[in-house]
């Protein structure tokens, strides 16, 4: 979260939405940032929506504070209007609960439609499993992972998806690096390449 929240720094987004937000992790730090004055969590799960809301004491902030952040219900891969004009879209560990036949609903959704400035996507290093003492061998890290990709799956993925909607991506590692197996994490920053320019 805090990789992330970096990168958002970094870019200089004002404008955030959070897709898969889940229970508000990523929320709360850019909620504790100035520089972030709109933020828009979005999660398909009405429960991780209310403890988000919890979590945050969405109640009790001043007005000021609350008027900056808002929290809706909704699918990575149906087309909401909500999501466009944001500078940057955060999607983080989310993808890989996603059903591979749904990922060019989502990139379509994301890209195409909402058409962030900029978007930033995790998702687990396939490779960094083998030093997971507890992982049994070809499982995943969730019971409710579709797939877990290799930085080079990840990286064929993420430059496709930039060429096809016009955007430059590079990529970053999370976590501590192991010489063969790369971080446990990996990262892409998608920016517009007009934005980029």
């Amino acid at each position: 979260m805090t990789a992330v929240l970096t990168a958002l720094q970094n870019i200089g987004a004002k404008r955030v939405v959070d897709l898969g937000c889940g229970e508000g992790k990523l929320l709360r730090l850019l909620l504790a940032e100035k520089q972030f004055e709109m933020i828009l969590g979005m999660d398909v799960s009405w429960r991780s929506l209310e403890i988000a809301k919890e979590r945050l004491k969405l109640e009790h902030l001043p007005e000021r504070q609350r008027s900056r952040i808002e929290l809706i219900q909704g699918s990575l891969v149906y087309r909401d209007q909500p999501l466009a004009g944001f500078d940057a879209a955060a999607v983080v560990e989310v993808i890989e609960h996603l059903d591979a036949p749904r990922l060019s609903s989502f990139e379509r959704v994301l890209f195409e439609f909402a058409r962030p400035k900029h978007a930033i996507i995790t998702t687990p290093n396939a490779e960094y499993n083998t030093i997971f003492e507890t992982l049994p061998a070809g499982q995943f890290r969730h019971g409710d992972h579709r797939f877990e990709w290799t930085r080079a799956q990840f990286q064929t993925w993420a430059n496709d998806v930039a060429e096809r909607f016009q955007y430059k991506v590079r990529f970053e590692p999370i976590g501590p690096s192991d010489d063969e197996r790369g971080a446990p994490t990996q990262m892409a920053i998608f920016s517009q390449q007009e934005a980029a320019a």
